[in-house]
């Protein structure tokens, strides 16, 4: 399997709600490898650029006032299928829809403060993390854990 590039943003509602180093946790013993990770302001212009793609939706306006409300920690994270295993980590998008043991089936209620984004396909992990990272921002780098990790 290739690996992937996956963007993760750690919400403001996790981030206020004191779950920012959980939520890393998670992915980390998921075994997907931070490449990259910072904590930000977001600000309009990039949220807009974000959420593009719900520009003529009625909730584009409340997406673009909610990410920029608080501050986030933003991932970018490596791995074999790392967009797949990502997504099983965070869950539904509705927590409700959630299972127990996912970020979201743990500690989100609405979809409004689902806690977590992350790419939903290899393509879009590549244009997100490109959005929010700098390629010199990104550090490729091996564990000694990796072959205990993938074939």
């Amino acid at each position: 399997m290739e690996r992937e590039r996956t963007l993760i943003i750690v919400k403001p509602d996790a981030v206020q709600r004191g779950l920012t180093g959980e939520i890393i946790k998670r992915f980390e013993q998921r075994g997907l490898r931070i490449i990259g990770m910072k904590f930000m302001q977001v600000s309009r212009e990039l949220a807009e650029k974000h959420y593009d793609v719900h520009r003529e939706r009625p909730f584009f306006k409340a997406l673009v006032d909610y990410i920029t409300s608080s501050p986030v920690v933003v991932m970018a994270l490596d791995g074999t299928n790392a967009v797949q295993a990502a997504r099983n980590t965070i869950g539904a998008t509705r927590p409700s829809e959630s299972a127990a043991g996912t970020i979201r089936g743990d500690f989100g209620l609405e979809i409004g403060r689902n806690l977590v984004h992350g790419s939903d396909s290899p393509e879009n992990g590549q244009k997100e993390v490109a959005l929010w990272f700098d390629e010199s921002e990104l550090v490729d780098w091996g564990r000694v854990v990796d072959p205990w990790l993938y074939e």
